[in-house]
This record gives C-alpha cells, structure tokens and sequence, in this order.
C-alpha cells in the first residue's frame, strides 16, 4: 500500500477521538451510552490483541519451522522472541508508568486543576496510539492490508471512546460559584490533538520499516498498549456496575472484529 494512502489510514484511526470530545461541553452525557462504547471497544481490542500478537508470532513459529526442518538454528527465534517479549512489556509497561507518574503528580500537588489532568490523560493516550498507528503503518508497508483494516476499525472504535476518558475530568470543572465552567473548542481541538495526533505519526513511521525484527517490535508495542487499553476499559464497566452492557459489548465487539476479518479475506485482500 502506498504511503499516501496509509497515511488516510492512519488519520481515520486517529480522527475519530474527535467523536468523544463534544461530551466536555455537555452537562449531563448519558452513562449508559457511555458504558455501552466502551464494552463494544473492549471487543473489538480483545480481537485485535489476539489477531496482532498472531501475527508478531509468525516469524518466531517460521524460525522454529526451520530449526525442525534443519535449515536455521535457534538464533533466529530466541530474537524474534526477544523482541517479541520486550515489545509486549514496553507497551504495557511504559503506560502503566505514565499512569503512576501522574497519580504522583495529582498527590504532590493535592488537586490538579481539571484541564491539566485531562491534558495529562491526553498525553498517556497519546503515546499508546503512536504505538497503535506503528502496527498500522507496518501493515500497510509489508501488504498485510486485511490486518491494516482491521487496525484501522478497532482503533477508531477505541479513539472514539477516549474522546470521553479525556473529558471526563472537565465535568469537575467549576466555578466559585459552583457553576460548571465549560471548555472552548479550541482546547477541546488542542486535547483532542494530543491524544490522536500520534496515531497519524506512528502510522508514518511504521510504514518507513518494513523488516520481520521490526515488524514484530511494532506489533508487540500496539499489543501491550491494547493489553493497558483494555484492563482500563473493564476498570470503567466495574465501577459502572453494568455487566450486562459489558457482556453485550463485548460480543457485539469481538463479532465485529471477526466479521471484518472475513469481509476483508472475502475481498481478497
């Protein structure tokens, strides 16, 4: 695929944060819509953290095959699975990470003021979409198009339900008075950058390297920020308390997931 249109790949992924963003300018958004998108994303994540972890593995199950085969030694898979590991661990990790540091600087400095924390989200969610638009252009560069679209649905769905994770924090923004103080446009446009943006760059970059070694790295680093993703997603359906949206969208996500894979297939892609 030709880096113009990977890169219309990429923006789509990353644009759809933009859905969520209106939600900081309301006064009252419906929480059962709310818990509804985030279950339907926590499917459609769980495909994708099986379907690119499948696919980060087909270099070390090739290398493998080889040394049944007596073509290769172990050198070969103990890399892949080197970097098949630290790929996993830093994407998770490094979230996890951020997440600390800034539960540290909300401590240290008793209260953050609203716009600062959602600019905080804006920057963690930010850096686990570069990862996600890596995956994407890797993709797209070494022609597995069928997995580029799926990368491109299940992300957008997931940067659409961020758009409320980073105006969450803006409904506690009030006045002396106690009167809801709403945010502009234009900050809202600024956050919404933050967090999506990187996507669009990610997705540059990964289709500028088209290796196994790094493939595999690209790939990884999206699983271990999808892995982060979801387990903060279940944490928001727990404290919602509604199974029963969890569990719907949970399937109405993973059938998604599958459908579009076979939609894709289908087509010859």
């Amino acid at each position: 695929m030709s880096l113009a249109n990977t890169l219309v790949l990429g923006l789509i992924a990353g644009a759809t944060i933009l859905l969520g963003m209106p939600l900081g300018r309301l006064r009252a958004p419906a929480p059962a819509t709310r818990s509804l998108l985030n279950a339907i994303a926590v499917g459609v994540l769980l495909f994708l953290f099986w379907d690119v972890l499948s696919a980060a593995w087909e270099p070390i199950d090739a290398a493998l095959g080889d040394i049944h085969d007596g073509k290769g030694g172990l050198g070969s898979a103990i890399g892949y699975g080197v970097l098949f590991a630290v790929g996993i661990t830093v994407g998770l990790l490094a979230l996890v990470g951020y997440e600390k540091w800034m539960l540290r600087r909300a401590r240290a400095a008793h209260a953050l003021q609203p716009m600062q924390l959602a600019t905080l989200i804006a920057v963690g969610i930010g850096l686990h979409n570069f990862a996600e638009g890596l995956a994407i252009g890797q993709a797209a560069a070494t022609g597995e198009i069928a997995m580029a679209t799926l990368l491109v649905v299940g992300f957008a769905l997931h940067n659409a339900t961020e758009g409320f994770g980073i105006t969450a924090p803006l409904a506690a923004d009030v006045d002396d008075a106690g009167e809801r103080r709403l945010p502009t446009w234009g900050r809202l446009l600024l956050l919404a950058l933050i967090g999506g943006g990187p996507t669009f760059v990610g997705t540059w970059v990964g289709h500028s390297f088209t290796s196994d070694a790094v493939s595999v790295v690209f790939l990884t680093l999206a699983a271990g920020s999808i892995l982060y993703v979801v387990m903060q997603l279940v944490g928001l359906a727990a404290r919602a308390r509604r199974t029963d949206l969890l569990a719907y969208g949970v399937l109405i996500g993973l059938a998604a997931g599958f459908l579009t894979d076979a939609i894709v297939s289908a087509g010859g892609a």
